[in-house]
């Protein structure tokens, strides 16, 4: 051992573990991020209901009925630009999911140990009441008049 190293056990006693995410995770989050920003500026920039280039709703182009995430680029566009109305028209449950998505991100990173994700916090009987509502709301959304009451874009 270094005189260094040697001095500096004396004065702190044992020399605690490097705490922090590791540079990888450093990695990872700075790409996540990125590709977040990303792809919010091309939502933002480029209107999906004007543009091509945006993928296509796979079930709704074979059976012709609206799947629960029909509609949510849409409704992002028009959530990054501040209207909340339209973009409630297009995919309400997006949009109420939010804070809720918001909620559980802080939660989980709140109750994680060394600065990682833990979603294991989650109670089943929750995400079979998620799975529910998301079953009930694609169902809900294909019946006649739904567009009515912002089921349907």
């Amino acid at each position: 051992m270094s005189t260094k190293a040697a001095a500096a056990k004396e004065i702190c006693g044992s020399i605690p573990p490097r705490y922090g995410a590791s540079q990888r995770e450093h990695s990872v989050w700075f790409v996540l991020a990125a590709i977040t920003i990303t792809g919010g500026a091309i939502l933002y920039l480029f209107n999906p209901a004007q543009f091509s280039f945006y993928p296509v709703c796979f079930f709704y182009k074979a059976t012709g009925l609206l799947c629960p995430g029909c509609g949510t680029l849409r409704a992002m566009h028009q959530l990054l630009h501040g209207h909340i109305g339209a973009a409630l028209r297009f995919n309400a449950l997006t949009v109420l999911s939010i804070p809720l998505a918001i909620a559980v991100y802080v939660r989980a990173v709140r109750n994680s140990k060394a600065n990682k994700l833990d979603l294991a916090g989650i109670r089943p009987s929750w995400l079979w009441l998620g799975l529910a509502v998301l079953l009930a709301f694609a169902i809900l959304r294909n019946l006649p008049g739904a567009s009515h009451y912002w089921l349907a874009p």
